[in-house]
């Protein structure tokens, strides 16, 4: 019969193999572990449900539309006037509220240039400025979004102080005042519709000043960059 001898070194050997490898896999599992925290880190916290995504507050700069509407001569106008309104507007953000109620949304300045046939009424034409704000209410996740907007100018009307009723001059004020709701086609165009309220008068720089107060639907094309 023969009997193997086993040395104390021999038995050690792969133990201390074993032991090798464990301690030279200690440093990569290390290295895994911390990529995946850095990682999870770096990913950010989940967002809550309530959160707005950040480009919400943040929408473009700049913003150019197109926009028409139908006004209607109201509170006993002098005669009944009916004025197609068409405006080109630039409007440019300049402030954010955040908030978790129904105030959410943004602020922007406008300037708009104003062209109106009149097609029912003592006077033929108005052309004018507005210098005004506008408020966009925004809720998470929602392409329809409520605005309201107010602003006041300057224009000229060809007027006929001759006709009774008709403007005592050509310099006209304009009051301008909207609120409507706008759809967002995507990141760059939207669609407006809403409705306007305009106030015409020369301040009382002649008498009499009928003035003219008109009401009416509005529609428009907004882009944004």
């Amino acid at each position: 019969m023969t009997v193997a001898v086993v040395s104390g070194e021999s038995l050690r050997r792969p133990q201390t193999a074993a032991r090798d490898s464990r301690m030279k896999m200690l440093p990569a599992f290390c290295a895994f572990a911390l990529l995946c925290a850095c990682s999870q880190a770096f990913a950010g916290m989940p967002v809550p449900s309530g959160a707005a995504p950040a480009d919400e507050f943040n929408p473009q700069q700049f913003e150019l539309a197109f926009e028409s509407g139908y006004l209607f001569g109201v509170i006993n106008p002098p005669r009944n006037y009916e004025i197609g309104a068409l405006f080109v507007t630039g409007r440019v953000r300049w402030g954010v509220v955040r908030s978790d109620s129904w105030t959410r949304g943004y602020q922007q300045f406008y300037v708009s240039a104003i062209a109106e046939p009149i097609f029912r009424g003592i006077e033929n034409h108005y052309f004018g400025l507005n210098f005004g704000g506008r408020y966009n209410f925004v809720q998470p996740g929602r392409r329809l979004n409520p605005y309201i907007s107010g602003g006041l100018g300057l224009g000229w009307i060809d007027s006929h102080p001759n006709i009774p009723g008709g403007q005592g001059q050509d310099f006209t004020f304009n009051i301008l005042t909207a609120a409507g709701v706008s759809y967002s086609v995507n990141e760059s165009w939207k669609i407006d519709i809403g409705v306007l309220y305009q106030h015409l008068s020369n301040g009382g720089q002649t008498d009499p000043n009928p003035s003219l107060n008109l009401i009416g639907p509005r529609i428009g094309v907004t882009y944004s960059f």
